[in-house]
């Protein structure tokens, strides 16, 4: 499948000199890779609101947010796993500018379209959209996700995990991959055979479940995910934000405790900036 046309950025003055993170909340995640400034799943509904879930369903949120917009630096591109309201609500959609690039799935894109946003990026799974910024390259595809078991999944929107790849500037390559809100299924066993190398993940969590049925991947699955992906670091995000999120973060550190892992877990506090650099073997 063909990549999608390269997307240059003009010259920006505030590059970054460091590859961090902050982790807002929910799975809203502001990333400085090299010099492209990246938000995840913008959520910034505050405690008491509810989130929108699709057939009358809402969700309460139980948290505030980290940082707001307003807050936030001047941003690149978004990347966005679906379109639900925990993870594109309508403080974003009102305050987002909207001819930022936001790279998605189709579904999502169609809907940010009707939502006054002019250039979203529908991608497939496995599928690309190269950004460049002088001698900067960040390589964002599409990975195999899925938001529940089948066949209640065909009632939810389509989902994706993303893998973000960046290159040039005088750094040390980096992958980091991002689940999305998926659970463990078989088309997850092709990324550690595309990607062997992955340096860090950002792992969604909650055990979310309406009517019973799982949602996003419990601490059981997140650790099973890790086996399988085997990324150098990883950390959790995506849990204890609504009720929809039935596992606590502590059921998954119980779990990491007791499993067998080469991956490093690292637990970070929203709105602290954190090192996305790993260290690689030499």
């Amino acid at each position: 499948m063909a990549d999608r046309p390269v997307l240059e950025l003009a010259s920006s003055a505030g590059d970054h000199l460091a590859t961090e993170a902050v982790f807002i909340g929910t799975a809203t995640v502001l990333l400085h890779l090299g010099g492209f400034t990246v938000l995840t799943d913008p959520n910034f509904l505050h405690r008491g609101q509810h989130a929108r879930l699709g057939y009358g369903l809402r969700s309460e949120r139980l948290t505030e947010p980290a940082l707001s917009i307003a807050e936030l630096p001047p941003l690149d591109l978004v990347v966005l796993s679906h379109h639900h309201g925990d993870h594109f609500d309508d403080v974003a959609a009102d305050e987002l500018r909207n001819d930022i690039p936001i790279v998605t799935t189709a579904h999502a894109a169609r809907k940010l379209r009707s939502q006054g946003f002019t250039a979203p990026v529908a991608l497939d799974t496995w599928q690309s959209q190269v950004v460049v910024r002088g001698d900067e390259r960040l390589r964002i595809t599409a990975m195999p996700a899925r938001h529940g078991p089948r066949p209640f999944d065909s009632l939810l929107p389509p989902v994706m995990g993303s893998m973000l790849e960046l290159t040039g500037g005088g750094r040390k390559p980096f992958r980091l991959y991002i689940t999305g809100d998926t659970l463990l299924h078989d088309a997850l066993e092709e990324i550690p055979r595309r990607y062997p190398d992955i340096d860090l993940a950002l792992v969604h969590l909650g055990g979310t479940r309406i009517a019973g049925v799982l949602l996003t991947m419990n601490a059981e699955q997140g650790v099973q995910a890790l086996q399988l992906v085997r990324p150098r670091a990883a950390v959790p995000i995506h849990y204890a934000d609504y009720r929809v999120f039935r596992e606590p973060l502590e059921v998954f550190t119980r779990a990491v405790a007791a499993a067998s892992l080469s991956t490093e877990v690292r637990y970070v506090e929203p709105g602290v900036p954190f090192p996305l650099t790993v260290s690689r073997p030499s």
